[in-house]
């Protein structure tokens, strides 16, 4: 790394898992393993965990169960990892009130997604998410663009405009475009933390100007995601770029169908019940599970 980088600050630390939600056989929250499977993935590398967002199947739990997986999983955590709770919605009160809840109960931060189906203009995204940033001023927020699940897309000239809200502090980029972290950081400075939301471009994502990545292959090769992001910032670019190579089948894999499908897939082939997702959500088909473990077990040799 050139001594003349702006490197922004990581508040959530640089390796966070988004993780699945665990379901017992009758299809209920396996709130003991949820606890279990969190400080896994902390001994695997993470520093933060988000609970509840779309890995976690957000849209198929109830708020209650939000609420006790969050009390959960800091529980199981304690205090040296960040645990932020995924508080978005369609709805701005929900959302409002869901991060204030979220607060209240712990979390040290909290991941909000752009408004879903309804596909506010930019206007009313500043609104909405200054409303949300209003309901909890203490709460940091990562603001959450996907516009491919969302139906709309937050630019960065929207994300500068709510730099006033003191709590908004950063924003996992999930558009698949890496123009998107250069873009935001020359809207909202090097004091802004841009995370990658996409495992395949994190390398890429760093390059540019991202501090970490919010991750859903962390819940299987944690470590060595760590370990690339290290390399990197140490400026061993080749390591960095070698383990970027390494571990692009297993990313393919991840996404090849819906999110968190494939990854339920992959824990249970590492021996974690975790159950099959919710309805309307399916279990990953039988070719597919069977490339997904034949990639495990090559990576596993490796």
């Amino acid at each position: 790394m050139s001594s003349s980088a702006h490197l922004s600050p990581n508040p959530f630390g640089r390796l966070i898992t988004a993780m699945v939600t665990p379901f017992d056989r009758e299809g209920n929250v396996d709130l003991a393993l949820a606890g279990r499977l969190s400080r896994f993935l902390v001994d695997e590398g993470s520093d933060g965990i988000v609970v509840c967002g779309t890995t976690g199947e957000s849209p198929t739990l109830s708020w209650s169960e939000q609420h006790q997986l969050l009390q959960t999983v800091k529980k199981a955590v304690g205090n040296n990892v960040k645990v932020l709770a995924g508080t978005g919605s369609n709805s701005t009160a929900e959302a409002s009130e869901a991060t204030v809840k979220a607060a209240e109960a712990g979390a040290d931060g909290a991941l909000v997604v752009v408004p879903y189906y309804n596909k506010p203009p930019q206007e009313g995204l500043e609104a909405h998410f200054r409303s949300v940033a209003d309901s909890a001023p203490e709460l940091p927020l990562m603001l959450y663009n996907i516009p491919g699940r969302t139906g709309c897309s937050l630019k960065p000239t929207t994300v500068k405009r709510l730099l006033n809200c003191k709590n908004i502090v950063s924003f996992k980029a999930a558009s698949g475009n890496i123009n998107e972290v250069t873009e935001l950081r020359m809207q909202c400075g090097y004091d802004f933390a841009v995370y990658s939301g996409d495992d395949g471009l994190l390398l890429p994502m760093l390059s540019v100007g991202a501090v970490g990545v919010v991750s859903v292959a962390s819940h299987v090769v944690g470590r060595r995601i760590k370990k690339m992001i290290e390399a990197y910032y140490k400026g061993q670019i080749s390591e960095a770029l070698g383990y970027h190579e390494q571990l692009q089948p297993l990313f393919k894999a991840l996404f090849a169908t819906t999110n968190p499908i494939p990854v339920k897939a992959a824990l249970e082939i590492m021996g974690w019940e975790v159950g099959p997702p919710r309805s309307p959500l399916i279990s990953l088909k039988k070719d597919m599970k069977d490339d997904l473990k034949d990639i495990i077990n090559s990576l596993r040799q490796i």
